[in-house]
């Protein structure tokens, strides 16, 4: 079990690391720039450090540590953990994350709900879906998942598609984290949702901040790809919100795989190597 957490919390850091080169970029600018991306090499609108990782890997760190601070009852710990990390001053923070720190006032569910009518009701970014894989790997308990999925989620994203997407996706992961195949889970998930369908052909969207769309392509990597590195590589070149869409596909993917079959040019470069592999350990203690 621990094999598997600890793929999905660096197969979630290696596709953020990957993608973060990319981020913002058009498939022909990464094209004329790179030719192709394959190796975490930094640089980026971020200007990163190899190995270095951005706001989707901090924030899923920072769900992870709430979550082991306070097991049962993590949400009020989670938007402790938040608050610490903006306190940093980070590289990157999401539009709509950013907009609820300003708002926040002691009660994250009415800062979201602040920043979603500010936002014109617009407030289904992905910023919540990036996040949500700890959840998965520190429970296994279904209503525990749902649950905490949906709460996690609703503290800066007040918008229905964000939690749902979050359920959807750590459905699978818990699926997968049973051991059962990850095609198979896909299917089953995402049956009689919005997000059943072909996905044979790519996604008739951009792989942006929606999160409707973020998460059509996530599939679309993982329905398409055998291995690990054909799906966080396949995001990377995509561009546009590369990095969330590859971390988020490449949880998964990580989850399936496990830790020891992560390619380890990827795993040895990460600088939060160390961080993710204590994160690991602690949430498999936790698990119940």
């Amino acid at each position: 079990m621990l094999d598997k957490i600890k793929g999905g919390l660096f197969g979630l850091a290696i596709g953020d690391a990957l993608g973060g080169t990319t981020e913002f970029m058009t498939r022909e600018e990464i094209q004329s720039q790179y030719g192709q991306v394959t190796d975490i090499i930094g640089g980026g609108v971020w200007n990163l450090e190899a190995g270095e990782t951005t706001d989707d890997t901090a924030m899923t760190i920072a769900v992870a540590e709430g979550i082991i601070k306070h097991p049962k009852n993590p949400i009020e710990d989670i938007g402790r953990e938040f608050k610490k990390w903006e306190s940093t001053s980070p590289k990157d923070i999401g539009s709509t994350i950013y907009q609820v720190f300003q708002n926040y006032q002691g009660d994250w569910f009415q800062a979201a709900k602040q920043t979603h009518e500010e936002l014109n009701g617009k407030s289904a970014g992905n910023g919540s879906l990036m996040r949500c894989l700890p959840i998965a790997l520190a429970y296994t308990n279904t209503e525990m998942i749902d649950e905490l999925s949906r709460q996690h989620s609703k503290m800066t994203h007040y918008d229905e598609e964000a939690s749902e997407a979050c359920v959807i996706y750590n459905h699978i992961a818990k699926r997968v984290l049973d051991g059962e195949n990850l095609q198979q889970a896909i299917q089953i998930e995402i049956k009689n949702t919005q997000y059943e369908g072909d996905y044979k052909k790519e996604p008739d969207c951009p792989a942006d901040g929606y999160v409707v769309h973020t998460m059509r392509w996530v599939l679309y990597w993982l329905i398409n790809s055998s291995t690990f590195e054909e799906v966080v590589v396949g995001a990377t070149n995509v561009g546009n919100d590369s990095d969330t869409v590859a971390a988020i596909a490449g949880g998964l993917k990580g989850v399936e795989v496990g830790y020891e079959k992560l390619p380890t040019r990827y795993k040895d470069i990460l600088l939060n190597r160390s961080e993710l592999e204590e994160l690991a350990e602690k949430l498999q203690g936790i698990r119940f």
